[in-house]
């Protein structure tokens, strides 16, 4: 009885090992058809275009002008502008609900903060074309409130509860004795939390920045 048990056992294992094994090998058979139907596709306009217009600083395509670099340049600034925003104001936020908050409170903000991170892009961004938009354009006294403040300011509205959410993850995963030992030698409590538990923490951190600024 229990040799038939074990031959079922081993059975069942190899059949399950054989269908990770056969469910990895399809996703990357997957993913490398998609990309060989990418360059299939796309392929064709670079040898239509020369590489040397997809340099250019003009985007016409009725006039046949596909410079690309002020997309790349827009994208950059837009995302620097979201990163300088939403990376320090996440971190101090994450510190604050981890370290400062009062049980209650945290109870309250940490679901909150985690359903902002559920919201989706595509409502981020009408909200900001309906409310964000105008006052910019009030603001700036432009033509036009769709700028690269705007995006910057929506962009980092969507990267700041994913940073936060998971930063403040990293600083409470550090252990207790961490900060309690900082206290037995004289730190403050603020020294604690800057020169122990955020060092501590500082891998969780940096992957809490990326997630956010990837969301952005």
């Amino acid at each position: 009885m229990r040799e038939r048990g074990r031959g079922k056992e081993r059975a069942v294992e190899s059949f399950t090992e054989r269908l990770i094994r056969a469910t990895g090998i399809l996703v990357i058979l997957f993913l490398v058809l998609i990309f060989l139907f990418l360059i299939q596709e796309g392929g064709a306009a670079f040898l239509e275009i020369p590489p040397g217009e997809l340099l250019q600083t003009r985007w016409y395509p009725n006039e046949a002008r596909f410079g690309i670099l002020p997309l790349v340049l827009g994208s950059l600034l837009v995302t620097a502008g979201a990163a300088m925003v939403s990376l320090p104001l996440g971190l101090l936020t994450a510190v604050f609900v981890a370290e400062v908050a009062p049980r209650w409170m945290r109870e309250v903000l940490k679901p909150f903060i985690e359903v902002l991170a559920g919201i989706p892009s595509v409502v981020l961004g009408f909200l900001g074309m309906v409310a964000i938009s105008p006052l910019v354009r009030e603001f700036l006294d432009a033509p036009t409130g769709l700028t690269a403040l705007t995006g910057s300011v929506m962009l980092a509205y969507m990267a700041l509860p994913t940073i936060v959410s998971v930063a403040e993850d990293a600083l409470d995963a550090v252990p207790r004795s961490y900060r309690d030992a900082a206290l037995a030698l004289g730190a403050t409590r603020w020294q604690t939390i800057w020169r122990v538990t955020v060092p501590a923490a500082r891998s969780g951190i940096l992957t809490a920045m990326m997630l956010g600024i990837g969301r952005a």
